[in-house]
């Protein structure tokens, strides 16, 4: 079921979550989440330690009507589990229309739970930005998420490497392709 909202992103219902666009409430849960090592340092852009407005910027690129990436959390309170257990997004290809990037972290305690294939899933399935490919990429020591990819259809295309703010250096990938259509 997809809803529109006022940022003209869609929510999208899965078994468990909402994925839903951010607001302003979320900014506590994010900043405990995303503030965690462990999630800072699986992702491209989180810093760790996190900066102070960080968050609330974050907040406001993702409901930005110029944005370049649709970004929903993952609001579990359907099943009881919080308001804000994940994120994921979809960032398009600046000089690849019709292709996107998807990305996501789940929270450390809702690890190994389920949760990110159910995201990535429901996501795929809604297609909200109408693309015919969508990429992805995981670190090469996260063999967890590289599963949820192969396991929502994706296939590996190769090796690379990206910066990560967190970790401060450059980190082995795994680059992912999945065609839509």
């Amino acid at each position: 079921m997809q809803v529109k909202t006022p940022v003209d992103q869609p929510v999208i219902q899965a078994e468990r979550i909402t994925l839903r666009p951010l607001r302003a409430s979320d900014k506590g849960l994010l900043e405990l989440y995303a503030g965690d090592s462990r999630v800072a340092n699986g992702t491209r852009s989180i810093p760790h330690p996190m900066p102070p407005g960080s968050v609330e910027a974050f907040i406001a690129r993702g409901l930005s009507d110029d944005r370049k990436a649709d970004v929903w959390a993952m609001d579990g309170t359907v099943a009881g589990l919080g308001e804000v257990v994940g994120v994921v997004s979809l960032l398009r290809m600046e000089d690849a229309p019709n292709k996107s990037e998807i990305g996501y972290w789940v929270a450390p305690v809702m690890w190994r739970s389920g949760l990110a294939s159910e995201a990535v899933g429901a996501l795929l399935d809604a297609n909200p930005q109408g693309c015919d490919t969508v990429f992805a990429e995981v670190f090469q020591d996260n063999p967890f998420s590289a599963r949820v990819l192969t396991n929502a259809g994706f296939r590996y295309i190769g090796d690379a490497e990206t910066y990560s703010v967190a970790r401060g250096a450059n980190v082995p990938t795994w680059t992912y392709l999945k065609k839509m259509k």
